[in-house]
């Protein structure tokens, strides 16, 4: 039987995913795990592997389309198996809503009933047996533990069914049915675009921007009510999380750039030379930082139940403001860097994020962040740590001022920066927050120091 080739779920809140492009194309080999397309969620780009090895065929969706997930998308042919053996029934073709069919000698045969589609469905023989028994449809079924579905899957599924009516008797996706609550539009007045009518939550944001924005009231007053989704969503919730869980504490330090400053542009005649693209002030920050964060294991750590975990890399995540949101990608390994290496990393992460082509593992894995709002003017700003790290490094403009250089008092005028530094208090105590804070500004006024 031809293994199907589902749309994956990526995240819980997930619905759909659009393809990016195809590496493989029809009648192409594949190998198990070997990736054969690429899809976008609302977060990142993603590379969807092959679920066996076989003859790629069957693709139903194209570049650019947008596919729900757990569709079937395309089939892999095993050995010994042709075009012949693909199930009849195009699951772009069915209907929107569920049809009950009397019998199967009445049902014309292109109308989709449940033995067809449990046949296109990789299941073990007790899976599909008990979906049977019971009645239920095996394309509606996820294999939670692997690519076939099990009996155990069929169970979790049957258990999910049992929730009360009021959850069931409109197929909704679980995103569909918190914006619903949140918007106080009922899922019964919402047409589905999903599978078999699932409602998604794609409709009931087009059914609040279908709403005349007179009809939006809240506290007695008009408003253009804006329903939390995507990346959004996720900042929120994140952001939430972290204030209410993580005790914050911040401290300031003014930093003078003067031989940072001279170390960059020292670092910058030699890649001219180089053809190389000349070093950011944020990525010579990013290597302080590593450098600082090395010497100081609990800013890099995060807070469990009952335990600090010490990381042993440290891997910088680096605030960046994209088209759809707020990332962070991650730069992995950061304290093993050259300055160049980073800067050549952080132009290419930017550049993938500015382009929506993040994949999930560019924004995984993070130890501890950097945000920088200095190009905007902002001198100064405390950070919301970005869970589960324990610290933030907040970086303001580079203002250039009068400062007192010596015990004479003479006054030069230098480039200066503020650093906050946010940590969550359960980890970090002040005095180990500012010997974080006391090595990064020695190594930003005295980059040599790294060299030790």
């Amino acid at each position: 039987m031809p293994v199907p080739f589902i749309m994956p779920k990526f995240d819980m809140d997930q619905e759909k995913a659009t393809i990016i492009s195809w590496s493989k194309k029809e009648g192409d080999p594949v190998q198990f795990d070997e990736t054969v397309l690429t899809v976008e969620t609302e977060k990142v780009a993603i590379d969807v592997p092959a679920p066996a090895t076989g003859i790629l065929a069957g693709i139903q969706y194209k570049d650019g389309d947008v596919v729900p997930v757990t569709e079937v998308i395309a089939y892999v042919l095993k050995e010994g198996e042709s075009l012949a053996d693909l199930p009849k029934t195009d699951s772009q073709a069915l209907p929107t809503q569920p049809e009950v069919v009397s019998s199967p000698q009445e049902a014309p045969l292109s109308k989709p009933i449940i033995a067809p589609q449990n046949a296109s469905v990789n299941a073990t023989p007790v899976a599909i047996r008990i979906a049977k028994e019971e009645g239920i449809d095996l394309s509606k079924v996820r294999a939670l533990g692997g690519n076939k579905i099990t009996r155990d899957d069929v169970q979790h599924y049957m258990k999910e069914q049992q929730k009360p009516a009021s959850r069931v008797a409109v197929p909704a996706t679980p995103a569909a049915r918190r914006i619903s609550a949140e918007t106080g539009i009922p899922l019964e007045t919402v047409t589905g675009s999903g599978p078999r009518g699932r409602v998604q939550s794609a409709d009931i944001l087009a059914t609040v921007n279908s709403r005349p924005a007179s009809t939006t009231e809240i506290h007695g007053r008009e408003a253009q009510v804006v329903p939390l989704t995507g990346i959004r969503r996720t900042i929120a919730e994140r952001m939430q999380q972290s204030f209410q869980e993580a005790p914050h504490i911040a401290l300031t330090i003014d930093v003078d750039m003067t031989e940072m400053e001279a170390t960059r542009k020292r670092f910058n005649l030699q890649t001219e030379k180089l053809g190389q693209p000349r070093i950011t002030v944020t990525a010579l920050m990013i290597k302080m930082v590593a450098w600082a964060l090395v010497r100081n294991p609990y800013i890099n750590a995060s807070f469990d139940d009952d335990a600090i975990s010490l990381w042993q890399d440290v891997n910088i995540g680096v605030a960046t403001a994209a088209p759809h949101g707020l990332v962070v990608p991650v730069l992995k390994g950061a304290d093993h860097l050259g300055v160049s290496e980073i800067n050549m990393r952080l132009i290419e992460l930017a550049n993938r994020a500015r382009d929506n082509k993040l994949k999930l593992e560019d924004v995984q894995g993070g130890t501890f962040t950097i945000s920088n709002l200095g190009m905007f003017g902002i001198r100064q700003f405390r950070a919301v740590i970005n869970p589960p790290e324990s610290a933030i490094l907040a970086v303001g403009s580079l203002v250039r001022k009068p400062v007192v250089v010596d015990d004479k008092d003479r006054v030069e005028v230098r480039p200066m920066v503020s650093l906050t530094l946010s940590a969550d208090h359960r980890v970090i105590d002040g005095v180990v927050a500012a010997r974080f804070l006391s090595d990064l500004l020695a190594g930003i006024e005295s980059p040599g120091l790294l060299l030790f």
